[in-house]
């Protein structure tokens, strides 16, 4: 059964599944799904919790192992199985497996792990847990679900925040859950339960956006102008060092020219992605951007990119942030200008 993580505390309330998968790459919502998973389990009885952490690949036969033993202390048992890769391995899918088809009584088997690729969830470890449990995926939050939420966040504290105030913190946490569950903290022993509005949130809340150059070249293929300058004074503010923004943002124009040329060949553009490992999140993003380039324009930053690199160096004068800035308006068409 697949359920959404907001899904998931209703579910434990009605009852306690035999396993649980929780995967994804944000840290907040994992930790806290399975927390909740564990909570759930220790008040139906679960008393006893064998941690397996899989690093090296040889902890396996420790789950068999765990699955067949009694507890001296307690009749039910939570197997709580960590696995940071999202990848089992041979050995690893066939204990799975196993597991899942000899299910042992009075235990529950927590699963959690990194984000799973689209072809993990087709093999055959990940559909024999989906077929006996429960698969809780979760996703970095973005637009109106990162406002949702921030919102529900807020009120498990018994606090609202109006539609400015929400899309303000919003801004200033933005995809850091962490910071976010932080700042609402704040919030509520400044002011408790009341409507928080735009100004309390400017006055009391720090601007913990993560800012990173990947995040910079996706503002740039969209064209989003704006986005991509805050970004860029944030990477400058962190003391990101020019040469690694320049180098994300030369990367991604070759990939751009490349992918320019491969297409204007008539090649499938599901085998030019599948070549450039432009996996399906971006896949949008690089489209439209091949789209809006012209090659010569392409060929241009990337030559703007070299004088860029000359004056870090120092074999030119000027200002090298100042050239990012203009690559950037290069860059993103100047879509929002």
């Amino acid at each position: 059964m697949r359920l959404k993580v907001e899904q998931l505390a209703a579910a434990l309330q009605k009852a306690v599944a035999p396993v649980y998968l929780v995967s994804g790459d944000e840290p907040l919502q994992l930790g806290e799904a399975a927390d909740d998973i564990r909570q759930a389990a220790r008040a139906a009885g679960y008393t006893t919790r064998e941690v397996i952490a899989v690093e090296s690949g040889h902890e396996w036969p420790q789950l068999s192992l765990e699955a067949d033993s009694l507890s001296i202390f307690s009749d039910k048992k939570l197997i709580d199985l960590r696995l940071p890769s999202a990848k089992p391995g041979t050995e690893g899918s066939k204990a799975l497996i196993a597991y899942c088809r000899h299910l042992p009584d009075d235990t529950v088997l927590l699963v959690t792990a990194g984000k799973l690729e689209s072809a993990a969830q087709k093999s055959q470890w990940f559909q024999a847990l989906d077929g006996v449990g429960v698969i809780v995926q979760v996703w970095p939050l973005q637009g109106q679900e990162l406002l949702n939420w921030l919102q529900r966040r807020a009120e498990r504290r018994g606090m609202r925040l109006d539609n400015e105030a929400l899309k303000s913190l919003a801004s200033r946490v933005e995809g850091n859950l962490l910071a976010a569950a932080q700042e609402i903290e704040k919030l509520y022993i400044l002011h408790g339960g009341i409507l928080i509005s735009k100004a309390m949130v400017e006055d009391d809340v720090a601007d913990s956006a993560r800012f990173d150059v990947f995040k910079l070249t996706d503002a740039l293929l969209a064209g989003k102008l704006n986005r991509s300058l805050k970004i860029l004074n944030g990477l400058r503010a962190e003391g990101v060092a020019a040469s690694i923004v320049l180098w994300a943002l030369s990367r991604e124009t070759r990939t751009l020219l490349q992918v320019k040329t491969e297409l204007s060949r008539g090649v499938n553009p599901e085998a030019v992605f599948k070549k450039f490992q432009i996996w399906d999140k971006r896949k949008h993003l690089v489209q439209d951007a091949v789209q809006r380039f012209k090659t010569e324009q392409l060929q241009a930053i990337l030559r703007t990119g070299a004088e860029v690199d000359r004056r870090i160096k120092g074999q030119a004068a000027g200002d090298e942030w100042e050239d990012l800035f203009g690559l950037c308006l290069r860059f993103s068409g100047m879509s929002e200008l």
